[in-house]
């Protein structure tokens, strides 16, 4: 059975491994709602827990870089 949560807010998310530091980094940089809403657009029908989780730990660069902070150390 797969759940899809239609109504996560980031801040709300339970994260495990990876998935932890992007999201820290993503709300720590007050960005939290603007990604909500980029996810959103992208996935109307909303993510499954472990699909988010996933998008957050296997796609962190593209998730940080969709709110606008940069993974380049050196700047």
């Amino acid at each position: 059975m797969r759940i899809i949560n239609d109504n996560m807010r980031l801040v709300d998310f339970d994260a495990w491994s990876g998935a932890i530091d992007t999201k820290e980094t993503i709300i720590d940089a007050g960005k939290g709602e603007a990604f909500d809403r980029i996810i959103e657009d992208l996935y109307p029908d909303g993510l499954t827990d472990v699909d988010l989780n996933d998008l957050l730990w296997h796609d962190s660069d593209w998730c940080l870089a969709q709110v606008g902070i940069s993974t380049d150390e050196e700047e």
